[in-house]
């Protein structure tokens, strides 16, 4: 069964683009991704926002079965302490723990310039005073195409999130890496790319098996 959760990242995140790098990465040198055999896993987003946390968690909960989202299992369970959650999850027969936090949010205003297509005025001197005696068809003609696109201020957002994998089997961290997303305006493409660039570093140290 380990199969599953290597071909869910290998196969689903494999073709996504992406501003997104890996900031910082660290893996538990004992412990890869297909030694667990992972059959159930709960996703669990840690954001302030509901509507958020149930966009992310179904995001990537809809890519594969053995994805659970935690606000089905856990909303109802806040007076609850550490050891009683943790008992859920293995009466439910979860084996592992993907969770998502947002680090931080920063924006940053940039300006673009204007810029201008069609014909540069200088070094036409004959063909501009030509048109005057053409009337306004000819004139139209020429210039039409032709226009400037004035500059304007930017906003851009990047986030900084936090990505960490646990074994609930041996009840502890086996994976966490910190991304940085620039440009983003999709939450949706964001997990995605999220996930894309965990996935990298975890070939890229061994927690993976390799393309």
């Amino acid at each position: 069964m380990k199969k599953y959760l290597v071909l869910f990242f290998a196969i689903v995140f494999s073709s996504c683009g992406s501003n997104t790098s890996i900031v910082n990465s660290w893996r538990d040198p004992d412990v890869t991704i297909t030694q667990e055999q992972f059959k159930k896993v709960l996703v669990v987003a840690l954001v302030k926002d509901e509507a958020s946390r149930r966009i992310t968690e179904n995001r990537i909960a809809a890519a594969n079965p053995i994805f659970k989202t935690s606000y089905q299992y856990l909303n109802a369970t806040s007076q609850l302490t550490k050891e009683q959650k943790l008992k859920i999850l293995q009466d439910e027969n979860f084996d592992g723990v993907v969770t998502m936090r947002l680090v931080s949010k920063e924006k940053e205003v940039n300006y673009v310039p204007g810029t201008y297509t069609g014909m540069y005025y200088g070094g036409f001197d004959g063909m501009y005073t030509g048109v005057y005696g053409y009337g306004f068809g000819n004139w139209y003609g020429m210039y039409s195409p032709n226009f400037y696109d004035p500059g304007y201020y930017q906003e851009t957002t990047s986030y900084m999130v936090e990505t960490n994998i646990f074994s609930l089997k041996q009840n502890k961290l086996i994976w966490t890496g910190t991304t940085e997303s620039q440009y983003a305006t999709d939450l949706g493409q964001t997990i995605d790319a999220i996930m894309q660039a965990v996935v990298k570093e975890m070939r890229k140290d061994g927690s993976l098996p390799p393309k």
